[in-house]
């Protein structure tokens, strides 16, 4: 079995949320999705449990809070797709979806990357690195 990553965030409005990233393509496992939370499918080992504030306070320690990502990053999702279009066209749904630039694209020549804060803050870069490039 490959390893899976399940990465943990806080929504504001876990509906809302859910459609945003069902307008970038995603899906969601309905079997770990609830009023609380949700499983977000982005790959077959790749997951985002988007939680509700209570949902994630179940899961920190006593004293500890989620961060608010619109003050503060924790951390930088990264995801690469199949070419610089894909690039743009996952860019461009998320900006219509109601995402906002983060930075503006950079282009490396072997590598191209565009980066956007989604609904609540969290920072999404998605890039296409040329295979050719990579040894």
């Amino acid at each position: 079995m490959h390893t899976q990553i399940f990465v943990n965030m806080q929504v504001k409005a876990l509906a809302t949320s859910m459609s945003f990233f069902k307008k970038l393509g995603w899906s969601f496992n309905m079997q770990f999705t609830n009023e609380d939370a949700a499983c977000l499918v982005i790959s077959e080992t790749i997951y985002c449990m988007l939680h509700t504030s209570s949902s994630i306070q179940r899961f920190l320690p006593e004293g500890k809070s989620a961060a608010d990502p619109t003050k503060h990053t924790e951390v930088l999702l990264a995801l690469s797709v199949d070419s610089r279009e894909a690039v743009d066209a996952m860019y461009n749904r998320a900006l219509a979806g109601g995402a906002t630039e983060c930075r503006p694209a950079e282009d490396h020549g072997f590598m191209f990357a565009r980066s956007f804060n989604d609904l609540d803050g969290h920072i999404w870069e998605v890039f296409w690195m040329d295979p050719k490039h990579v040894q």
